[in-house]
């Protein structure tokens, strides 16, 4: 009797340690993921971009110090303030290229991007800081998940920027978390004046990129501790990971999406990319960018990338 005492007690002891691991697991695999941004620094991207991409840095300064690209402000329906580099095309158009950061960036990483979209093919720019990146408040990633809504409300405001026309285009684009945010607009929107899509190295689901991270990082699999996370995001943040699924949202989307990804990627694997485009329906195209890493398709091949740009918008090579 006395043993059988010691060995429950001694089962119990291991139950309650490893609860208690898992659930220090799973807060410490949710601050990590979704990451601490209390202490962002909005302008630390900025500096990057003028280390690594002088000419982007000088373009998008001078544009600033002229009054030609400036900053906007946008209370969301819940209170929060999210904010926006804007600057309307030389020549006047309709089209507004819409353009979405990646994870724990800001707008300042893919100012490379929107220098090519209006510099040579001649569209609006729009690039927000998505919540908790940048100027924009929050103090957590969501992942491209929530943030498909909050670019939803940015939309009447870009129509207003460059216009208020009826008769205004946009087609959003977006790198790593910026093109799961896309796709996940996609899967939501039924705004005539968005007329396409352009994913850049996106994953698949929240879950399967999470879930092979801690793989790789941690050689852990997916019991428990990913459920365990998930439901922590829940509790605190009002969604979980088996929810954010941009191959389930690239299913309802019915207008033009190109799909990019770099053939040698190893943060969001190469792979995702096929099961994202098998997803989509028609009409729908796809470039792998021969030995790119991830989001290095457009600094490994820029002529490539703006001429399979160019093509999404069936636009006129008029350089």
């Amino acid at each position: 009797m006395k043993t059988f005492k010691i060995i429950c007690i001694c089962l119990l002891t291991i139950l309650i340690l490893l609860a208690g691991v898992t659930v220090w697991g799973s807060f410490f695999m949710l601050d990590v993921s979704l990451g601490d941004l209390s202490g962002k620094d909005p302008d630390g991207r900025r500096n990057e971009v003028r280390e690594q991409h002088p000419d982007t840095y000088h373009w998008a300064d001078s544009l600033m110090r002229a009054h030609v690209m400036r900053d906007t402000m946008m209370t969301t329906h819940d209170g929060r303030r999210l904010h926006a580099w804007y600057a309307a095309a030389e020549d006047s158009t309709d089209m507004t290229a819409v353009l979405l950061h990646g994870y724990t960036c800001n707008a300042w990483t893919v100012m490379n991007i929107a220098q090519m979209m209006r510099e040579r093919i001649g569209l609006n720019i729009f690039l927000p800081d998505l919540h908790g990146h940048g100027k924009s408040d929050g103090d957590e990633v969501q992942m491209g998940w929530k943030d498909a809504h909050d670019v939803l409300e940015w939309i009447p405001i870009v129509t207003h920027l460059f216009g208020d026309s009826a008769q205004s285009r946009i087609v959003i684009h977006g790198v790593s978390m910026g093109a799961a945010t896309a796709m996940n607009v996609s899967g939501l929107e039924d705004n005539p004046q968005i007329v396409g899509y352009i994913e850049d190295c996106g994953y698949s689901s929240v879950w399967e990129e999470l879930s092979g991270e801690l793989e790789k990082q941690y050689g852990l699999g997916e019991f428990p501790l990913m459920y365990t996370t998930s439901l922590l995001c829940r509790m605190k943040y009002g969604w979980s990971f088996g929810e954010a699924s941009s191959l389930e949202m690239v299913k309802r989307c019915k207008k033009p999406m190109l799909f990019i990804h770099g053939s040698d990627d190893d943060f969001v694997p190469t792979r995702m990319v096929y099961a994202l485009y098998e997803a989509k329906p028609q009409p729908k195209s796809l470039w792998i960018s021969k030995g790119s890493g991830h989001a290095a398709s457009f600094s490994d091949h820029p002529e490539e990338y703006e001429q399979k740009v160019r093509e999404s918008l069936k636009m006129k090579d008029e350089k």
